[in-house]
C-alpha cells in the first residue's frame, strides 16, 4: 500500500508544480491576479491546472478504493501512468493545444481503470460480508 500512497504524494506535488508554472506564466505575460484571461498562453497553464484538478477528484479517491479492494501494486502502477500522462498533457498542451491529446489519453485510461476497478472492487467486498 505504501507505494500507492506514494504514487498519491507524487501526483499532489505534480499539481504543485503546475500551479507554480501558472504563477510564473502570470509573471512572464504580465497578467496580475485575479485575471485568468488575457494572454493565450497564459490560459494554456492556467487550463493545464484546472483540468488537471477535475482529474484529481476522481484519480484520488478511485486509487486509494482501487488500492484498498483490488490491488496496491496495479494502482500504483496505473498512478504512475497517470502522472506520466499529466506531464505529457502539460508539454503538449502548452505548446499548442492541439498537441494535448496523448497526455489526455495517458491520463484518463488509468483513471477510468481506477474507478471501474474500486466500483467492482467495493461491490465485491460488500458482497462478501
Amino acid at each position: 500500500m505504501a507505494y500507492a500512497h506514494l504514487v498519491i504524494a507524487l501526483a499532489l506535488v505534480e499539481f504543485l508544480v503546475f500551479g507554480f508554472a501558472v504563477g510564473q506564466a502570470r509573471k512572464r505575460y504580465n497578467l496580475p491576479a485575479p485575471a485568468t484571461t488575457g494572454h493565450e498562453v497564459f490560459e494554456r497553464y492556467f487550463r493545464v491546472q484546472m483540468n488537471t484538478l477535475e482529474q484529481l477528484v476522481i484519480f484520488l479517491p478511485s486509487m486509494l478504493l482501487f488500492a484498498r479492494y483490488v490491488n496496491p501494486d496495479i494502482a500504483a502502477a496505473l498512478g504512475l501512468l497517470f502522472i506520466i500522462g499529466r506531464a505529457v498533457y502539460f508539454r503538449g498542451y502548452v505548446r499548442a493545444p492541439a498537441a494535448r491529446h496523448l497526455g489526455f489519453v495517458l491520463s484518463a485510461i488509468p483513471n477510468v481503470a481506477l474507478l471501474v476497478g474500486a466500483i467492482i472492487g467495493t461491490i465485491r467486498a460488500i458482497a462478501q460480508r
